[in-house]
């Protein structure tokens, strides 16, 4: 009989790859933690000594339940106020084993845009095999699909979500460089400056919620892009304070409006100008930064 201590010692110990799988599943760190709730209830419930590997069922039923939740979720996503972004995850400098675990493969808030492109199901196939290294026949039991539908689901959310994968991957030096560019010059209204650092087809997301004022649609184009934040950089930038931050495992810019966390940014690079800009600034979405930061300590 195995008792319920180690019952907790065989969930911890998968916790952080459970958490991987439903954060990217899910995108919102509530949710993700709902669903861990539940699987650790269900996994107490269970009959542990009939089942051989531990892992194998802990990551089926937390697939299975994001793939539940989720189908749920992208129809309240349909009425969402403007661009939907993923709720950012704060991540120090030294990040702890369980963090390494947790972003152990591709976590950008980039990548989890183009996985919004899947359904629910080809979502989880494309996750479980090219980020968590599962077996055909494991996905196939997961998703209860047959070996070769499992493998096509994966072919065709492979192609759907790597068509538009950079052709250019800053290295943390020139990332650091452009963004510290970028903040001086959006705060500061420099619209000549924001111009040189944008390629012709860059596009801006900003995800309010309908909590703050943001753009309600997609921004793209450099001339469009560069006046729209030089506009609000001269009006407003000197009430704002920046800092580089690693969000989502990458380097990031956190913005602070009157000592309180205003918005997390990331970017996307393509032969050294900035090719994409992901901001997110729903305050429910930042309320995982408010216990890793102090803003009043923070400088860029």
């Amino acid at each position: 009989m195995i008792s319920d201590d180690k019952k907790v010692e065989i969930f911890k110990r998968h916790r952080a790859r459970l958490f991987g799988i439903a954060y990217r599943m899910l995108g919102t760190h509530a949710e993700s933690e709902d669903i861990l709730q539940e699987a650790y209830i269900k996994w107490h419930q269970a009959n542990v000594e009939a089942i051989e590997t531990p892992e194998a069922w802990l990551v089926t039923i937390v697939t299975r339940l994001s793939i539940d939740r989720l189908r749920k979720a992208s129809n309240e996503r349909e009425t969402y106020i403007g661009p939907w972004l993923p709720e950012p995850l704060a991540v120090s400098d030294q990040p702890s084993p369980e963090e390494e675990l947790e972003l152990a493969s591709n976590l950008s808030l980039a990548f989890m845009v183009l996985l919004e492109r899947l359904s629910p199901v080809e979502r989880a196939a494309f996750l479980l095999h090219d980020i968590f290294d599962c077996g055909y026949a494991d996905i196939a039991r997961i998703v209860g699909k047959t070996e070769t539908a499992s493998r096509q689901l994966i072919h065709r959310a492979r192609e759907r979500v790597r068509t538009d994968k950079p052709r250019f991957e800053a290295d943390e030096r020139e990332r650091a460089k452009l963004i510290r560019k970028f903040s001086a010059a959006a705060y500061a209204g420099d619209e000549k400056t924001l111009l040189a650092l944008f390629t012709d087809e860059i596009s801006m997301m900003s995800d309010g919620g309908g909590k703050v004022t943001a753009a309600r649609k997609i921004v793209t184009g450099r001339k469009k892009l560069a006046h729209a934040l030089a506009m609000f950089g001269a009006k407003s930038g000197a009430s704002f304070t920046n800092t580089l931050y690693r969000i989502n495992g990458e380097l990031g810019l956190l913005t602070f409006y009157e000592g309180k966390i205003f918005s997390a940014t990331t970017f996307e690079f393509d032969e050294g100008a900035i090719s994409a800009i992901y901001r997110v600034m729903n305050p429910d979405k930042l309320k995982t930064f408010a216990d890793a930061l102090d803003a009043e300590n923070l400088k860029l």
